[in-house]
């Protein structure tokens, strides 16, 4: 069995066999794995591992050898010290970083030959998931109580105030690197704590140059196929004790309980693949007008102002080698999300994701006749996305 890991939902679980066009895939969160009966379609298809193998909060699993690099990419661990394998584009702004005019590691690339030579990377983390508590009843307690109400229930002061205190309380608190993150799933249906462990000395050790990494110049994150040599690597460190620690020379290689071996046989018909990772959201209950909305409001006012911002950025840029350096983490990233808005927004229409919304909102119509509680629903979400769009397209191009 060959197991593939690269992103995909936060902390949630994809799978397919390769000699099928058509991918299983879904929400299915690690600590739901068993109560969603995926494992066993992935068994028939042709998992090998147990669910307690991709995640256990008790024991070693699959959530040990793949964490959240930086600030929401997917990291793997590919070696029992700690060596991590993530994309180019995500340790792009470490790659910058660590560039210079005399030492252009963006353009030529860097590969550290010995420990001594890898590059401590000030500000750069690495999250693994430690723990994963449903926190739903507990919401919807403080709902019930008065003390916030549903829509400020998703918002963040709220649920970062909620993960403090719950972490208070926790056996785990005052444990190193242990922080809390508490989130909204299913739209506010669910609700989960996520304890992450953070190591805070992470270093550079090697990138492809540019040529590789971002292989036709153009951002090519949101397409396929793709021809890019996507990758970087990095490596965590810790205090004697293998315990996060901020970076000390006598810091030591993270001696990691799981990590992903490498094949090289490559891949045969039929092959089980996985994809396991982050990062974040989704909006797939979305209604059409809120579709709508998001093509032609937010996307749109990506698409329009940055592109205007890149061509400014790139006129600098082409004329003088250090402001290409100090520039391009920011181009790249701006780059990455104006790419995501064109894509997007074709992709809706290519697929007519529209009318697809629209004939599943005519059988919730049936289905919600003489039921006063789902009957009209989708109409008055339609009338606030219809009233709140012209603002939302003003907030955004504003931001932009």
């Amino acid at each position: 069995m060959k197991v593939t890991v690269k992103k995909c939902l936060l902390a949630a679980v994809a799978a397919w066999t390769v000699c099928s066009a058509r991918a299983d895939e879904g929400m299915w969160l690690l600590q739901l794995i068993k109560q969603q009966n995926s494992i066993e379609m992935m068994k028939k298809q042709g998992l090998k591992l147990e669910a307690d193998d991709l995640y256990n909060p008790n024991g070693v699993s699959l959530k040990d050898a793949v964490g959240i690099f930086g600030g929401g990419c997917t990291g793997e661990i590919i070696s029992p010290e700690g060596l991590i394998l993530t994309n180019h584009h995500c340790g792009y702004g470490a790659i910058q970083q660590h560039s210079s005019v005399e030492h252009d590691y963006l353009t030529d690339g860097f590969w550290a030959k010995n420990r001594n030579e890898e590059l401590p990377t000030p500000g750069l983390k690495f999250r693994f998931v430690h723990r994963i508590v449903d926190i739903t009843d507990l919401v919807n307690e403080k709902v019930k109580a008065g003390e916030v109400d549903e829509v400020n229930a998703m918002t963040r002061p709220f649920l970062n105030k909620l993960a403090k205190e719950e972490l208070e309380k926790s056996d785990l608190n005052g444990k190193p690197g242990i922080v809390a993150q508490a989130l909204p799933f299913y739209a506010g249906n669910k609700y989960y704590l996520i304890y992450y462990k953070v190591y805070s000395d992470v270093r550079m050790v090697a990138a492809p140059p540019s040529s590789v990494g971002k292989f036709g110049g153009e951002t090519d994150n949101w397409m396929w196929p793709r021809h890019t040599g996507d990758f970087s690597m990095f490596r965590i460190y810790a205090d004697v004790n293998g315990e996060p620690a901020e970076y000390s020379a006598s810091n030591v290689a993270l001696k990691t309980p799981k990590f992903l071996p490498i094949s090289i046989k490559g891949l045969q018909e039929g092959d089980y693949a996985m994809i396991m990772g982050f990062p974040g959201t989704t909006r797939r209950y979305l209604t059409q007008s809120e579709v709508k909305q998001r093509m032609e409001a937010v996307n749109q006012a990506m698409i329009d102002m940055r592109g205007v911002r890149l061509e400014v950025l790139r006129k600098f840029m082409n004329a003088s080698d250090k402001t290409r350096i100090q520039y391009a983490s920011k181009f790249a990233g701006s780059s990455n999300y104006w790419k995501n808005s064109i894509g997007m927004n074709k992709a809706i229409i290519d697929n007519e994701v529209l009318n697809t919304k629209a004939e599943i909102e005519k059988r919730y119509a049936e289905f919600a006749k003489g039921k006063p509680e789902y009957e009209g629903v989708v109409e008055k979400i339609d009338a606030i996305i219809e009233k709140g769009t012209p603002t939302l397209r003003q907030l955004y191009y504003t931001n932009e």
